[in-house]
């Protein structure tokens, strides 16, 4: 009985710890490798959600339905963003989310600058769930408003050659996509 208690113990220790293992990440994009930083400490629902998600490879095949120049690239609907599924619809990507229940606001004093990858949600602050973004310039009117989970630490520069939109929503004809996302080793 209490070799079977270690054994679930040591077990369950490993699988914790190989998960938190994962604070930096690679997102695959056709023109490069871009590593990211997760801020578990400072957002630790939003970084699980990203994990559990990137582990299911449900990113993998979403595209970049939102990108203002100068602004910001928007990806991670993985009900209609995702090239790969037949629910792929991108008049309505940007519209959907996981399966999994909305995210709480884990607002922070992050400040949303250049590299800087956070939640998107619906006017309702508790609405995150798989969308983020990545900051292309400082944007503090977003400071405090929305979940910074995690900064570009390399490859900042695959990331300004994602597909632009066009008009101020910044709507991708024909756009970019993540080919996957994996941890660094």
């Amino acid at each position: 009985m209490i070799k079977k208690i270690l054994f679930t113990l040591v077990l369950v220790l490993f699988i914790n710890q190989s998960y938190a293992e994962e604070k930096n990440m690679i997102i695959k994009l056709k023109n490069g490798d871009v590593v990211i930083e997760l801020y578990k400490d400072i957002a630790p629902k939003a970084v699980e959600r990203f994990l559990k998600l990137t582990n299911e490879k449900k990113y993998d095949g979403v595209v970049f339905h939102r990108v203002i120049d100068g602004f910001m690239a928007q990806t991670g609907d993985v009900q209609f963003g995702n090239s790969t599924l037949e629910t792929y619809d991108l008049n309505r990507a940007g519209t959907g989310s996981s399966e999994y229940p909305d995210l709480e606001a884990e607002f922070s004093n992050i400040s949303h600058e250049r590299g800087i990858l956070s939640m998107a949600r619906s006017s309702d602050p508790n609405s995150a769930n798989s969308q983020f973004f990545i900051c292309f310039k400082p944007s503090p009117h977003l400071d405090r408003q929305y979940t910074a989970f995690g900064k570009v630490i390399s490859g900042m520069e695959f990331v300004d050659l994602i597909k632009k939109g066009e008009g101020s929503n910044g709507e991708v004809v024909d756009p970019d996509k993540i080919i996957s996302i994996i941890p660094k080793s």
